[in-house]
């Protein structure tokens, strides 16, 4: 998939669908759930989120820890496909600069739920696609795409335009999107998700299955968009609690398909 036209009208409504979508899931956090994120303890919801803390604290501490350490100041960061912003907000605490960049701008988790994090930490909301950055270039030192990689519909585009924005000897990262052993094993899970889509999205399912997203990566997918733009990608394995890390051995007891795999990628934009 790369390279298709798609209409503002398509992408209209796929914003509304998926708030919809997941204000029906009850992703809609407010309050002290809100605040807790990526740290939630409770609700239907709290497994995905133990995951996600943990390539966060990975992440922190591997990249952006050693990066500011070895710049001697804070940085300046690119939260790509930042839903309500909750990453935005954690480095914000810690005194980077952060913008919080997402298509969507809606109260669900969408830029529209960032209120209660701007109340106590500042940073920069600003809706756009992370393929068409606002962005002067070389101003970043970190371009992290938050679990938005894989809803790319043209993936060389989307890594050039972080390669745009971000400093030479800046970082960019890709944290929480699927990760496949191989290709066959990514296409059975997206074959899946469309066998099922009515089940899962009911009658939104032909607008949010509508756009060409890439949908998952693996090394070689990743490494093939990366050839023209100079950048060579080295996996952070996370331990990841135990019931994840146990996944593949339990597909493959059932004889189901192979699980994908989160942990984080960096690459340094010379």
């Amino acid at each position: 998939m790369g390279g298709e036209t798609i209409t503002a009208d398509a992408h209209d409504g796929f914003r509304a669908a998926y708030a919809a979508h997941r204000a029906a899931e009850g992703r809609g956090y407010s309050g002290e759930q809100l605040l807790s994120l990526p740290y939630l303890t409770s609700g239907p919801f709290a497994r995905q989120w133990q995951v996600r803390a943990a390539t966060f604290d990975a992440f922190h501490r591997r990249v952006v820890r050693p990066l500011a350490a070895e710049k001697g100041r804070s940085l300046r960061v690119l939260d790509l496909g930042a839903g309500n912003g909750w990453l935005s907000y954690r480095l914000a605490l810690d005194g980077h600069s952060c913008t919080a960049v997402d298509i969507r701008d809606d109260e669900i988790d969408g830029l529209g739920a960032a209120r209660a994090f701007l109340a106590r930490a500042h940073f920069t909301p600003l809706v756009a696609p992370f393929d068409a950055l606002p962005i002067e270039v070389d101003s970043a030192d970190i371009a992290v795409f938050n679990a938005s990689l894989h809803y790319a519909t043209d993936l060389p585009a989307a890594l050039a335009e972080a390669v745009r924005v971000t400093r030479p000897g800046g970082r960019i990262a890709i944290l929480d999107s699927p990760f496949y052993a191989s290709a066959r094993a990514g296409a059975a899970m997206v074959a899946q998700k469309y066998l099922s889509g009515t089940s899962t999205f009911g009658e939104r399912a032909g607008t949010l299955l509508s756009l060409p997203f890439i949908e998952f990566l693996t090394r070689e997918r990743l490494s093939a968009a990366s050839v023209q733009l100079g950048l060579t990608w080295r996996r952070t394995r996370v331990l990841y609690p135990l019931w994840y890390e146990l996944r593949p051995l339990l597909a493959a007891a059932k004889g189901a398909r192979a699980p994908s795999r989160f942990d984080f990628w960096t690459a340094e934009v010379s």
